[in-house]
């Protein structure tokens, strides 16, 4: 029998529309005569849906349209059961649309990308490709992911993070600690989105505020970090887990601007190509070999140190001035697939996503071994009920 795969994707997020790109270059390259493959586009709304009209992206145009098409859809949060159910129970017959065998989610940004999404996955106990739910937070939230970095002698830049809030309440405190600690030029970013959303570039103090301002609107913790004004940018991809894991070859992003920008990303324009594939890039990335190795051992470390699963990319940025080698952050799945990356590296992107599924399967079968409650009841043994109320 198939292995029955369902892909997630849209999701409440900035990056919706990115996801919806991402999972349909996914679905395409997955091995039908391998795995039966059915889509689950989450809405803006937070609503579930399937049907096949979601596998052909120029439907997205009227979504109103396409939805009527489609099945809304819902997960039941028990332990065990992997069934897909109709959200109108019929009047006759089953509601369970189907059952899943893994689940591999590809819904970029806040709601998917960062733990949420897989904390639903893990109450349900359903094999799932990507990280855990607390590799997905650390990697996704850059404040906590540069904390860990350097904690583990990993270098990135200075940086300085506050909230919203103490934004509004001491703005000329923090003015002043960012001119005095990291200078300009700096670089402002919401601490959890990706995909280049409100991040802006800063030459002086009004541009500071206005780019603070900008960002705050997406997220309650704002980063700082110290701009490298003549940076190169690179990027690697790791697969595996973080006990065992290869890296990719690397590739140089090319941008238009200062910074790489959201239409840098996902609209650079190569024909037939959609998402982070369209972006222009030198792929392998021109660098010394030792530059290569070096980038590829960070990457590695990033991976394992966020006790990274499935595929992740690694962003670097290489200050040409002194060539030093900085860790940008990271991207897990279902942030990037960087299938492009593996092909260069030799893996097609069919069977990318079968090292994905059986990653994902590898990973409940290890976790199927660990104790996680004991089947004594103390209740029945007369313990931990002295001193309850309603106890007599």
């Amino acid at each position: 029998m198939k292995t029955t795969i369902g892909v997630f994707f849209g999701g409440r997020s900035t990056e919706h529309e990115i996801s919806v790109i991402s999972a349909n270059q996914a679905i395409n390259a997955i091995d039908k005569d391998k795995f039966d493959v059915v889509p689950v586009y989450i809405t803006k709304q937070g609503k579930w849906y399937t049907g096949d009209s979601l596998l052909e992206i120029s439907n997205y145009r009227d979504i109103t349209s396409m939805l009527a098409k489609c099945q809304e859809v819902y997960m039941k949060p028990i332990y065990g059961d992997y069934n897909l159910y109709k959200a109108k129970k019929p009047m006759f017959g089953s509601d369970i649309v189907t059952k899943f065998d893994v689940v591999i989610p590809v819904l970029h940004g806040s709601n998917g990308e960062d733990g949420i999404f897989e904390g639903v996955l893990e109450t349900i106990g359903i094999p799932y490709a990507g990280c855990s739910t607390l590799a997905s937070a650390n990697g996704m939230d850059k404040i906590t992911m540069k904390m860990i970095l350097q904690a583990s002698g990993i270098p990135v830049v200075d940086y300085l993070w506050f909230t919203d809030r103490q934004w509004f309440e001491k703005r000329d405190e923090l003015i002043a600690d960012i001119e005095k600690k990291l200078g300009y030029p700096v670089i402002v970013k919401p601490a959890n989105l990706g995909s280049s959303v409100g991040i802006g570039r800063a030459h002086d103090r009004e541009d500071l505020i206005d780019k603070i301002n900008t960002a705050e609107q997406y997220s309650s913790r704002i980063i700082v970090e110290h701009m490298v004004d003549n940076l190169q940018e690179i990027n690697c991809s790791v697969l595996g887990d973080c006990d065992d894991y290869q890296t990719s070859v690397l590739e140089e992003p090319i941008k238009s601007g200062e910074i790489l920008s959201y239409t840098d990303k996902y609209m650079g324009g190569s024909k037939g190509k959609t998402g982070m594939q369209s972006a222009q890039k030198r792929i392998p990335a021109d660098l010394p070999a030792d530059e290569t190795a070096r980038i590829k051992e960070l990457a590695g470390k990033t991976f394992a140190v966020l006790s990274c699963h499935g595929v992740s990319r690694v962003d670097m940025i290489i200050d040409r001035d002194n060539r030093n080698i900085y860790v940008n952050e990271i991207n897990t799945i279902p942030g990037s697939l960087s299938f492009y990356l593996w092909e260069a590296s030799g893996i097609k992107f069919d069977k990318l996503m079968e090292r994905l599924v059986s990653l994902a399967l590898k990973r409940k079968r290890d976790e199927s071994t660990k104790t996680v409650s004991y089947d004594q009841n103390i209740f029945s043994m007369g313990g931990g009920v002295k001193g309850a109320k309603g106890v007599k």
